[in-house]
């Protein structure tokens, strides 16, 4: 990313985190679905299949306006794997229309010279790729091996920022491999993180005394970038639990491929309200609704958003649950 569209995207992203401290009533970041299918099966990975087909672009932009007329400030776009959507770039040009801030989180595999010129194109802000380890196994194939040509271009072509997210935890064979990911993104001038992979809930799975070590020397290179630094991780690793006001519903939306509001990519069903529905008023209600699986939950990306409102005070109702759901 040249230096000029770097200091610009800093400064909106200062104008953003401003505006959410002056007024919590406003989603900061939405996650939206428009590719289930994946051309990966990584056993950890609840968030696929193999068989739906893309959401029509014209139906991804009713959601992306949607989300603006909420006033979000952040639309990130996920799966299954993005990239397998035709006209994934029609997409995240419509996000950037509204003067959103765009990101994508890819397993980088169809990342080609071509493709990273068209999300150039299309205004792309933010890329992240999750690499699971050093060579591919029956775990993960998002391996260093097979994806550092990616990289390598990435680092030639891209005009927007990129991190690498290495993991622990959640089956991951060899948790050194996470030390030789973050080692070789930042020689290639990346941002990078670290993720705890969490159960097929979203709730905490504590380290071992080896996934522990390595958690502890990646956290001694110190942060880098947008994505680096985690409040949570030290009790997460310990595998104690956290306080927090979670904001899910409210300053974080998770929008499935069926186009309705979850609380994350592991509370599929709360509140389970199409987006085309959804009102400022769910948005306040869910602003002051305590969530029981905090405490011991995983999803970053939450957590730093819920981090802008911790000091607002505490949430005074409960979660809300759809009509007729078993308790």
């Amino acid at each position: 990313m040249d230096g000029k569209k770097k200091l610009r995207l800093r400064v909106r992203e200062l104008r953003m985190v401003a505006r959410g401290m002056l007024s919590p009533r406003h989603p900061v970041l939405a996650h939206i679905i428009p590719m289930r299918r994946c051309n990966l099966s990584c056993t950890y990975c609840n968030e696929y299949d193999d068989f739906s087909p893309p959401v029509p672009t014209e139906e991804m932009h009713r959601r992306v306006d949607k989300l603006a007329a909420l006033g979000t400030s952040i639309v990130t776009i996920s799966g299954g794997e993005p990239l397998m959507h035709p006209e994934i770039e029609r997409i995240i040009a419509r996000i950037r229309r509204h003067d959103m801030i765009a990101g994508i989180i890819t397993n980088g595999y169809l990342l080609t010279p071509a493709k990273i010129r068209a999300l150039n194109a299309s205004g792309l802000d933010h890329l992240q790729i999750s690499i699971d380890n050093v060579n591919p196994d029956d775990v993960s194939m998002k391996s260093l091996k097979v994806l550092r040509k990616k990289l390598e271009f990435l680092a030639e072509h891209a005009d927007f920022d990129v991190n690498i997210n290495s993991v622990i935890g959640g089956g991951i064979r060899t948790p050194e491999d996470a030390l030789e990911v973050t080692r070789v993104a930042q020689s290639m001038g990346f941002t990078t993180s670290l993720g705890i992979i969490h159960d097929g809930s979203g709730q905490l799975k504590p380290l071992t005394r080896d996934e522990t070590r390595v958690y502890r020397k990646i956290r001694s290179y110190g942060s880098r970038g947008y994505a680096g630094l985690n409040y949570f991780q030290e009790n997460l690793a310990r595998g104690m639990p956290n306080r927090w006001f979670c904001r899910a519903g409210a300053r974080y939306l998770y929008i499935c491929e069926d186009g309705l509001v979850h609380y994350c990519s592991q509370q599929r069903g709360h509140p389970g309200i199409p987006l085309a529905d959804y009102t400022l008023a769910d948005v306040e209600r869910e602003f002051h609704a305590a969530k029981s699986c905090a405490p011991t939950c995983t999803i970053g990306c939450v957590q730093k958003v819920s981090m802008i409102d911790h000091w607002r005070g505490p949430q005074t109702t409960e979660a809300f649950r759809p009509a007729g759901e078993v308790r």
